[in-house]
């Protein structure tokens, strides 16, 4: 498979997984699928990660790697195969902003997992107190904890399992971004098909 096609099915494979971030991150903000007042969002869901790391800044590399196949940057001094490798060559620039993207989704996904979902830790007659009774993941072990959050309904599940998506999907950016930039190398060096017409 040529160097152009392999990086439009990094870019079609991508599109997904930026759009699957963007939503468990807005769903993250009703936890347990309810919606509270903001300052009882847990700080993470803030940060953004699903939507800026792994949806936002995921677009762009996504977008140009699916523009590979057919761009030759208009030729280069009216060589094609050197047009194509310099868009190969500035792919890697893109992949670079994916990984980036990825990992600050990543790193956001991992602090929320281990602090665990801020939720109603005491009720009285007349106040709901909120807290985040969790540290140090110390809840990922011990389910019987999870009865500290009394509301929202369901809450630790929702923010452990939304959080885990994020985690997961944004190392799979991050392989897939990488994976370009070694393509975007080989590339350079070889034209866009090793041995075929392309190469040099």
């Amino acid at each position: 498979m040529c160097s152009g096609s392999f990086a439009k099915c990094l870019g079609i494979s991508l599109m997904p997984l930026a759009i699957v971030c963007v939503l468990c991150n807005i769903l993250l903000f009703f936890p347990g699928g309810k919606p509270v007042e903001k300052e009882h969002i847990t700080e993470q869901v803030w940060y953004f990660g699903g939507i800026l790391g792994s949806g936002v800044l995921m677009i762009f590399p996504a977008l140009v790697f699916l523009g590979l196949k057919n761009n030759d940057c208009c030729g280069c001094c009216g060589n094609e195969s050197c047009g194509r490798r310099f868009a190969m060559l500035s792919s890697i620039l893109f992949a670079a902003v994916g990984v980036a993207g990825a990992g600050y989704s990543v790193i956001v996904s991992a602090v929320a997992i281990n602090e665990g979902p801020q939720c109603v830790v005491n009720i009285t007659e007349t106040v709901k107190f909120w807290g985040t009774p969790f540290s140090n993941g110390d809840y990922l072990s011990d389910k019987n904890i999870w009865s500290e959050c009394l509301e929202p309904s369901g809450v630790v599940s929702w923010h452990l399992s939304l959080f885990s998506v994020l985690l997961v999907m944004g190392l799979i950016q991050m392989a897939l971004c990488a994976v370009q930039v070694v393509n975007g190398l080989l590339a350079c060096l070889c034209g866009d098909c090793c041995g075929g017409s392309d190469a040099v």
